[in-house]
Order: structure tokens, then sequence, then C-alpha cells
């Protein structure tokens, strides 16, 4: 057991109010290679006898996000596209698309910079304008549905988000290029890798609100685990929020609590500790 955890446990918390679950993925739900432990879903299935609700918040596409939790999609309430679109039961609850307008900003913001790779994040399928075969590799891991096109402008889908990959370091290299647009865009660093440009409202704590507001979740009945920037508004939003052994130092600022790594069952560890505070719903 990491130190980390153990100092988590001489912390008390009172767990047994919670009545939702919020994780990102990558970096936090999913491990280092990209999965889904098999512990997770034994516990999912005692938050549900226990009636606790679980949201899947991620900068993911919602068809690859459902392809991680395929044994439980009916009953996660998904928020894709960091907040721009939000899914259950595949019954769209509510999108944000971006303008027309700035979607041309976007792609010539970054049409001069070196190793940068932008994907046109719609409903139903990416976009991408790299033909190689290592960049189109690497997408079907984050997007299912993905489609090379050679001119990015031409996609008629509204789009939600424009998720811009460097290979080597994406806040260093991709953010100075597109931080010009935070006056009317939500720009996130979203990952080593990743920048993602979407509509202003669509971030992950707007979409939480609204998910928050249809089931009459307060703060204290609310559990979020994040590591990186995209986490930020929905961290701010619970009582008990947690920060990844491996999250970006903004992240550990913002959570109250931290855990232990996506690599050492972060997330696992704390569900555990809270379905052993709950009693099964009668």
């Amino acid at each position: 057991m990491s130190g980390l955890f153990c100092t988590i446990l001489l912390n008390p918390m009172d767990l047994s109010q919670i009545r939702m679950v919020v994780t990102d993925m990558d970096g936090t739900l999913l491990n280092p290679n990209h999965r889904v432990s098999d512990l997770f879903f034994e516990l999912f299935e005692q938050l549900q006898k226990r009636g606790i609700h679980f949201v899947a918040a991620s900068g993911r596409q919602y068809h690859s996000m459902v392809s991680k939790l395929h044994p439980i999609k009916e009953d996660v309430i998904f928020i894709a596209e960091n907040g721009a679109l939000t899914k259950v039961k595949d019954r769209i609850l509510d999108t944000c698309p971006l303008p027309k307008t700035a979607i041309k900003n976007i792609l010539q913001a970054v049409a001069h910079v070196p190793g940068a790779h932008p994907v046109l994040c719609c409903s139903e399928k990416a976009y991408a304008n790299d033909l190689s075969p290592d960049f189109v590799t690497l997408l079907k891991e984050y997007y299912t549905q993905v489609q090379v096109v050679p001119d990015q402008h031409t996609v008629a889908d509204d789009v939600l988000k424009i998720a811009i990959y460097h290979g080597e370091d994406s806040e260093k290299f991709i953010y100075p290029s597109v931080r010009h647009l935070e006056s009317s865009l939500m720009v996130k660093v979203s990952g080593l890798h990743w920048v993602d440009v979407s509509h202003p409202k669509a971030h992950k704590g707007h979409a939480l609100q609204k998910v928050m507001a249809t089931h009459k979740i307060e703060s204290h009945q609310l559990m979020v685990f994040g590591d990186f920037n995209n986490d930020l508004e929905m961290l701010a939003l619970a009582e008990y929020s947690f920060a990844m052994a491996n999250a970006h130092p903004q992240v550990k600022k913002v959570a109250k609590y931290q855990t232990s790594g996506n690599d050492d069952f972060g997330v696992e560890k704390i569900l555990k500790r809270l379905i052993d505070q709950h009693s099964p719903s009668s």
C-alpha cells in the first residue's frame, strides 16, 4: 500500500452521504495500459447496490468511453469530449458545439506549429488530416470512429472540440499558440500530449453541474477523481475531490484529498472505503 494512501487512511472521512461518484478516465480510472481493472467492475456492482450514481467524465470520444466501460454502459452517465457531450443510454442529455468561426481560428492558430496534429471531434466520429499510419494508430486508442480528410475546413458535422496532439509536450509546444483564444473559448492542457479547445461552456464542471441538478446531488454527496487540468472545474464542485498521485501539480492544489496513482488502484482504493461505509439499498 502506498505511503500516500496511508496518509489518507489516517484522516477520517465520512463517506456515508456520497450519492454520486465521478471519475476522469486517462491517468485516473484507466491504468497505464489504458484498461479498466476487473476490481473496478466488481466495485461498480457494489455501488449500484447502494444506489450510488456513476459518471465517467473524459476528453475522450463517447464511443471510445463506451468501449472501455462496455459491460456497464447502460448504467453509466457519460460526460465526453471534456463536457461538450453528455449522454446516458445512447440518449443525448446536453451538447455544446464550437461556433464555425472558432473552428477556422483554431485551425489557423496551429497550422504552422511543427508537430501539431489537430483532430476535429464530433458526436459520431473524429476527423484527422494526418495520413501517417503511426498517428492513425495512436488515434484509434482514443477515437473508435476516425476519418482522415484532406481538408478539415470542409467538415460539415458539428464540432464539439478540437484536440491538438503533440508528440513531445503539448503544454510547451501547443498551448502558447492557442492561449490567446482563452478570452472566448475553453482552452485546456488535457494531457502530456494534448491541448483541447472547445466552447467556453464545454468543460467537465459545467456538464457535471447539470447532471447534479438532474439528480439533486449536493457538494457533500459528490466524490470526484482527476489527474489533469481539464478536471479542475469538476474537482472544485465536490467536497470529496481526489487528485491521483500522478496528477498535474495544479490538480493537487485544487483537490482536497490525494490517492495513489492510476498504476496502483488509486480510484479503487477509495471506492472500497466508500462501499464499506454504505449499507446496500433495501
